[in-house]
């Protein structure tokens, strides 16, 4: 940016380091970023207003030249009010609509007996749920330990 080297800038961060100290060049180098953000800050709102101004700018322009060209347009293409006449008129009025066609009957032929009612539903039996098989060990019950049997 500034035409700095890396060399150059190895020469500056230790004279920085001789001058300023160890104990104090974190700070000093956090207070020169903060420096440097609130710069580069101000730099990029100055852009900014300045490309919003170059953008109005260019935008009345165009709109004095979209102005021009529609006057131009309009005044290239007159119309008249032809075309909000109709087009034929015998002086006849119109015929009444057609009348829709019936729907169809979707009723169908009616039957001669009543269909037989369904059969009901047989009911379901239940499986008899087999007993649990007792538990077999081979080992001796345990004996329990009591407070007063510690003692």
């Amino acid at each position: 940016m500034f035409g700095i080297d890396s060399s150059e800038l190895a020469i500056i961060a230790l004279v920085a380091l001789l001058v300023i100290g160890p104990k104090d060049l974190p700070r000093v180098m956090r207070s020169v970023g903060n420096w440097i953000a609130k710069g580069r800050a101000m730099t990029r709102h100055v852009r900014s207003g300045f490309d919003t101004m170059m953008r109005e700018a260019e935008m009345e322009e165009m709109q004095k030249l979209w102005a021009a060209q529609n006057e131009a347009i309009m005044k290239s293409t007159a119309l008249d009010n032809s075309w909000a006449e109709p087009a034929f008129d015998s002086g006849e009025p119109l015929p009444p609509p057609l009348e829709p066609d019936p729907l169809p009957s979707l009723a169908g032929p009616v039957p001669a007996e009543p269909a037989p009612a369904p059969s009901p539903p047989k009911p379901r039996q239940r499986r008899a749920k087999a007993a649990p098989a007792p538990e077999i060990s081979d080992k001796a019950p345990r004996k329990r330990r009591t407070k007063s049997a510690a003692e």
